[in-house]
């Protein structure tokens, strides 16, 4: 009787332990897929202040006409 009810609880141990493996894993992934999106979201935003300084440098509120990169 006694036997039993240890072996279920080391039975529901290992597996809350396996679920806490898998769920640290998952944040550590996600934590690594946030950090890579603010930092795409920082470029972006450094280039969109480029692309807004060269507007105002041009001395017209329209976009500065350059040849596309294919050419």
């Amino acid at each position: 009787m006694i036997e039993d009810r240890l072996a279920d609880i080391e039975i529901a141990l290992a597996r809350q332990d396996d679920l806490l493996d898998t769920l640290n894993t998952t944040v550590w992934k996600q934590q690594r897929r946030i950090d890579e999106l603010e930092a795409l979201c920082t470029a972006l935003a450094q280039r969109l202040a480029e692309a807004q300084q060269r507007i105002t440098d041009a001395g017209s509120g329209q976009p500065v006409h350059e040849i596309p990169p294919h050419y």
